[in-house]
């Protein structure tokens, strides 16, 4: 018996819903993507070779590529639903986007690359999945297979206290929580779903029940008890996997985006 099939219409109504349910709860998103594309606009070759770690849907990859004409991206992700509705919705940009999975969780995750260094590693709203001893891992891979002079940027919320890590800032955490406390729950515009809105309509598609079976396999629990490493952890870290210079270089509030140079 056939499976039903994800039409291209279908994907990229859910990559549309995806990007607005993001917007939503990150109204930044758009500004940190533009300092992301302006960084790497900067610093980039004619024809970059860039990763794109957690890449979800391809939101940032799609980006990349039109700003970038030259440039080649290998879309890295380890969640079979947004991989497929990505591959389904954006395709392979003439070419020059590559759809990895694997899972940056893991020991040799970069081993299913092709065996060349490249210009850049990307991330966005992502790596914040990961604990302190999986990012410390990725760091030193990205050490190795990010070329000298080349860049990684990851954009995301990174606290400024973090348990055992980066104490020296509980009086700020505090102003910033309350800061947060304080205003009102928002809610979205008509037609813009929430993120349990969004699954739950994914979860109601026949043609993505494999991936969805297989997604609860893969993530069994939910990663919001995950603390986040703060940004000076991970400049350190940066630091100590050969990244010459690390700084954040743009920041609302906790939303930040860290630039990293080879």
């Amino acid at each position: 018996m056939r499976e039903p099939r994800l039409t291209r219409s279908e994907a990229r109504r859910l990559r549309q819903a995806w990007d607005r349910q993001q917007q939503f709860h990150i109204p930044e998103r758009e500004e940190r993507f533009r300092v992301m594309l302006d960084v790497l606009r900067e610093t980039m070759p004619r024809r970059p070779r860039i990763l794109d770690l957690g890449c979800g849907t391809g939101s940032l990859s799609e980006r990349v590529l039109r700003e970038l004409p030259g440039a080649r991206v290998w879309a890295v992700d380890f969640d079979p639903v947004l991989l497929r509705v990505g591959r389904e919705g954006l395709g392979d940009m003439q070419g020059r986007l590559t759809w990895v999975e694997t899972d940056l969780r893991r020991k040799g995750w970069g081993k299913v690359l092709p065996r060349l260094r490249f210009d850049a590693a990307v991330s966005t709203t992502a790596l914040h999945w990961l604990t302190d001893a999986q990012l410390r891992a990725l760091f030193r891979t990205l050490g190795r297979i990010v070329r000298p002079g080349g860049v990684v940027l990851n954009g995301d919320s990174m606290p400024f206290d973090y348990a055992g890590h980066a104490a020296a800032y509980p009086r700020i955490s505090k102003v910033v929580r309350a800061v947060r406390a304080s205003r009102p729950t928002a809610r979205g515009p008509p037609g813009v779903l929430s993120w349990d809105e969004w699954w739950s309509d994914v979860e109601g598609l026949p043609a993505l029940a494999r991936e969805v079976a297989e997604r609860r396999r893969r993530y069994p629990h939910s990663h919001e008890s995950v603390p986040s490493p703060s940004a000076s952890w991970q400049i350190a870290e940066l630091g100590s996997a050969g990244f010459r210079e690390a700084a954040v270089v743009w920041q609302r509030w906790t939303n930040r985006v860290l630039l990293a140079i080879r």
